[in-house]
């Protein structure tokens, strides 16, 4: 989510936008930063609506845990429709819904709070990261099918490595940003980022919602869609990383002061 102006802005911001994936900030640089008040004018109702949309947010994001945790086949395959995961898939998209207005509109209106700006970035984790661990999870394996690689067939496509891959990245990105405007650089979103984030809200959603609607077997349609969102989901996630990586490699080089060059010797 995009920041009002990252760390060379005029003023403080709600939150991040998850679409544009502009990393979040650190709580104590977000608690820092002043906000400004609201416009007196302004009706009661818009100064609360967009912290209301991130508290709900972060509601739904852990409801959608909680139930997609739950989860239990009946049977592998998985009868249909699975009105389990029909309900996580809503869930999981209307978090992603309200994520395109809170930001916008507390910066619209004024009235940008600490308050979103640290529980905004943390919705979007537990949201796509929970997604992420419980799909690579055991529920989502078949002790009685392998896979072509004789390994435990994964119905949700996500192997528990993809998980990790997924939750470095984030949290190689978080430590970055923090490690650099905590030094007053700057470190706005990248458009690769925006990318990943927008591929994989909708990507997760999708893959529940062929979980609860169509067979998934080897070799099935509906296994060989879930295949191919889960392995463009990864490549995007890793890919739009790099940008990022190569800033903060350089932010790092430049904060570093030059050697003081020694005196000529007599």
């Amino acid at each position: 989510m995009t920041t009002a102006a990252s760390t060379t802005q005029t003023g403080p911001l709600h939150a991040t936008d998850a679409a544009t994936d502009t990393p979040a900030p650190t709580a104590a640089a977000a608690l820092a930063t002043p906000v400004p008040p609201a416009p007196a004018s302004l009706p009661s109702w818009k100064r609360t609506l967009p912290n209301a949309l991130t508290a709900a947010r972060v509601v739904i994001a852990l409801a959608f845990v909680v139930l997609l945790q739950s989860w239990r086949p009946a049977s592998i395959p998985i009868p249909h429709p699975d009105w389990v995961l029909i309900y996580a898939t809503i869930l999981f998209s209307i978090a992603a819904i309200t994520d395109i207005f809170d930001g916008k509109l507390a910066r619209a209106w004024g009235v940008e709070s600490k308050f979103g700006r640290v529980m905004d970035p943390f919705a979007d984790k537990v949201l796509v990261l929970g997604a992420f661990i419980l799909l690579a999870g055991p529920d989502f394996s078949s002790l009685n099918t392998l896979d072509p690689n004789g390994r435990r067939f994964h119905i949700s496509g996500i192997e528990p490595w993809m998980a990790v891959v997924v939750l470095v990245r984030e949290l190689l990105v978080t430590s970055l940003r923090g490690l650099i405007e905590s030094g007053g650089g700057s470190f706005a979103a990248s458009l690769a980022g925006k990318l990943k984030m927008f591929v994989q809200s909708v990507g997760l959603p999708l893959i529940i919602l062929i979980l609860a609607l169509c067979p998934v077997g080897i070799d099935t349609p509906g296994r060989l869609t879930v295949l191919i969102t889960t392995w463009i989901m990864l490549i995007v996630t890793i890919v739009s990383g790099l940008p990022y990586l190569v800033r903060g490699i350089q932010a790092l080089r430049d904060s570093e002061p030059s050697p003081t060059p020694k005196p000529p010797s007599l």
